[in-house]
């Protein structure tokens, strides 16, 4: 005996396209891609990062920011003259900040609760500026 329903639905390529798609997001696809694009990605970028901030006399608390995060352009060639080497070393770094403040939990009553951060705005490959920042600088 065949079978006399209700004809088979058709669906456009562009509506099985989204359902794909959709389905891939939903199963962890992009977590793939994202990782796949870091590991080729050459340039400095703003990136979301986590921490525990914390200070003597207080309690630690995790805190989420922007900071930046990428591979830049670095080489280094023999040359005749001392130091017998030029170099060319960039570091991702801050173009663009603004400080954020939280309060510690749990402090001491001699200690001051807060803990001041900085959120990356724009970075960009740049000298590092040990003022600012941990790096060795070349002398």
């Amino acid at each position: 005996m065949a079978f006399q329903g209700c004809p088979a639905p058709r669906f456009s390529p562009l509506t099985l396209c989204w359902v794909a798609l959709s389905v891939w997001l939903c199963a962890g696809g992009q977590a793939d891609v994202s990782a796949v694009n870091l590991r080729k990605f050459i340039g400095c970028a703003v990136r979301e990062f986590s921490f525990i901030a914390q200070k003597p006399g207080c309690g630690g608390l995790q805190v989420t920011t922007d900071a930046c995060w990428g591979r830049c352009e670095t080489w280094e060639k023999p040359v005749l003259d001392p130091p017998f080497i030029e170099s060319y070393q960039r570091v991702c770094t801050y173009n663009q900040t603004q400080f954020m403040t939280v309060q510690l939990p749990n402090c001491s009553a001699d200690v001051d609760p807060h803990y001041t951060y900085p959120v990356a705005l724009r970075c960009n490959c740049g000298l590092c500026a040990t003022s600012t920042t941990e790096c060795i600088a070349s002398i």
